[in-house]
């Protein structure tokens, strides 16, 4: 079974001081703690970890197809 993040708790995973960078997109939960592009917790300045990027990724549109790759570590509650 998915473990289901709260917004609050997809927050800390904002790969800031060592933590696991994560972020939803369609209400799931990758991992993207391994890119080379989310170094620190940050995609290129336009998005933070630990953040429901999906009205963001509508403005960004690569970046949808770009999580696909990466592992998916739960579903985003609410």
């Amino acid at each position: 079974s998915m473990r289901v993040f709260t917004k609050e708790e997809l927050s800390r995973y904002n790969g800031k001081e060592g933590a696991p960078a994560y972020v939803a997109y369609n209400g799931k939960v990758y991992d993207v703690t391994g890119s080379f592009h989310w170094k620190g917790g940050k995609h290129h300045v336009l998005h933070d970890a630990g953040q429901d990027l999906t009205e963001s990724i509508g403005r960004a549109p690569h970046t949808a197809e770009l999580l696909e790759k990466f592992p998916v570590v739960g579903v985003l509650r609410g």
